[in-house]
């Protein structure tokens, strides 16, 4: 199919070419009656000219014999015979077959140098464009698939297969079907690989570019092997079949492959390193912050131990250090309940209970978690116009509650009134927790559900570990909601909505 289509258009031209001669041979001797050969011959060899520039070798060169004959047979004496009498006669007809014959050469020399200057320019955008695509890749993991994606679509291949020798098999990442299942095993792969790095090996000793002139060109059942390199190292194989590509094309591709399938490579140990030294952060963080919050209770309830034992002690003041102990062991229960919670949803092993519940359960169960934290704020419930009961977790959503609540009283001044307001959105369960405390300062607002963070105001305001709004949205996760944060005039609002279907109580 590929060589009748190449043919048609020099036939096409042939015949016109044919055809152009046939014209003038006919307008020279039957209109114009020209005998000066070299007129002809001149005229001929335009046609001549014009068919190099439009068409392939062969087809100027047949041009070029029929016009030879054409001025032999009709304008060199003895005139209708192909018979030469005088011999210069000889030396101007071999002169023009042969003026004819250069020019046509030199013509499709430079026709087929611009094709080829223009093929280059069409791989080297397509490089252009592959590379780009490469360096827009961020994501580590789809690094490769999409490599070799980006190979077949960027070069109009039909199959493109990235090959990485991986403890004794080969990892392949794949684009577009391939012809016939099963060419490219292990054994095949195996031996290419085998076969690139030997070639390497003797271009090392010899000098030569036999490693390029032995791998470039192996194929397996239409499937063309190249070897990746990244130096002189050989990391894999490029399997691509479809439309052919040059050599030195290819194994520029190899090249650009190698290089991106070694920047994944990078990118995953960036990766790697930088959850490393993010997990090294949040354990010098949580530990520095449990040291500080176990140290004041554990001195509070020392102090409060040996004052108890104190003679002097009377009922009141043994009651006042009683209380003391009493909070500060709330305080690090609370403290080693929320470790528990964190270290649940770290290892996602929450699974939601659904139950009908109405909403002011879920208040009242989340009251009775923080009562320590709200001994000394008044709680302003405003159930919400509806009277309906929720399908939800109520466990996960009065925990997660808790903890809004805990926060509000952490920040609020003693003696204000903390106002939790729910209501029945179409889409869930929607509880409000207004405080009248500082606000949230705007640098503190992105950041205010990360695990482990307290901003500077809230270091300095009071004490904790920064994992209470970490473990709320935790919590809401596992069941499909989520929790925001907003400033109001005075304090800060937080708001939680879980998804739930309703039905009338």
């Amino acid at each position: 199919m590929i060589t009748i289509s190449r043919r048609r258009p020099d036939l096409t031209h042939l015949f016109w070419a044919l055809a152009s001669v046939a014209a003038i041979t006919t307008i020279s001797v039957e209109w114009l009656h020209i005998t000066n050969p070299t007129t002809v011959a001149l005229s001929y060899l335009l046609v001549v000219l014009f068919t190099a520039a439009s068409s392939r070798l062969w087809v100027a060169v047949t041009t070029s014999i029929a016009a030879m004959l054409c001025v032999n047979y009709f304008f060199l004496p003895p005139v209708s015979t192909f018979t030469i009498a005088e011999p210069h006669n000889w030396i101007a007809l071999f002169a023009f077959l042969v003026v004819s014959l250069v020019a046509s050469r030199l013509s499709s020399v430079a026709r087929d140098r611009q094709r080829e200057a223009l093929a280059r320019r069409d791989e080297l955008a397509r490089l252009f464009d592959l590379s780009r695509d490469i360096l827009l890749t961020q994501e580590s993991a789809e690094a490769r698939p999409e490599l070799a994606r980006h190979i077949a679509r960027r070069f109009d291949l039909d199959y493109v297969a990235i090959c990485l020798p991986s403890n004794g098999e080969f990892q392949r990442f794949e684009a577009g079907p391939m012809d016939s299942h099963g060419v490219l095993d292990t054994a095949v792969l195996q031996r290419a690989l085998d076969d690139a790095e030997q070639a390497l090996d003797l271009d090392g000793r010899t000098g030569t570019d036999a490693a390029r002139e032995v791998t470039t060109n192996q194929i397996v059942d239409r499937i063309r092997l190249t070897p990746l390199r990244v130096g002189t190292r050989t990391i894999g194989l490029l399997a691509t079949a479809g439309r052919t590509l040059d050599p030195g094309t290819l194994d520029t591709l190899a090249s650009v492959a190698a290089i991106a399938i070694e920047r994944a490579h990078f990118l995953e140990e960036r990766k790697q390193a930088e959850l490393s030294q993010r997990s090294a952060e949040l354990k010098s963080t949580l530990l520095a912050s449990l040291a500080h919050d176990l140290r004041t209770p554990l001195t509070a309830i020392r102090v409060a131990a040996n004052n108890l034992r104190g003679p002097w002690m009377t009922p009141t003041q043994a009651a006042e250090q009683a209380d003391i102990v009493l909070s500060e062991v709330e305080r690090l229960s609370r403290l080693f309940q929320n470790i528990l919670e964190m270290t649940t949803i770290d290892a996602g092993a929450i699974a939601p209970a659904l139950e009908w519940v109405h909403p002011l359960e879920i208040v009242e169960a989340a009251q009775a978690q923080a009562e320590y934290a709200l001994r000394t704020h008044d709680v302003d419930v405003q159930p919400g116009p509806d009277e309906r009961a929720v399908r939800v977790d109520p466990r996960l959503t009065s925990a997660a509650l808790a903890h809004l609540l805990e926060n509000a009283a952490q920040y609020s001044p003693p003696g204000s009134t903390i106002t939790v307001e729910c209501q029945l959105p179409p889409d869930g369960l929607l509880i409000s927790v207004q405080d009248h405390g500082p606000g949230i300062a705007a640098a503190d607002l992105p950041h205010l559900f990360d695990r482990y963070y307290r901003g500077a105001d809230a270091r300095k305001h009071s004490s904790g570990s920064g994992m209470g709004l970490a473990i709320t949205r935790g919590l809401l996760a596992a069941e499909g909601g989520r929790v925001w944060a907003e400033n109001q005039p005075r304090g800060a609002r937080f708001s939680l909505i879980v998804p739930a279907e309703q039905r009338p109580l």
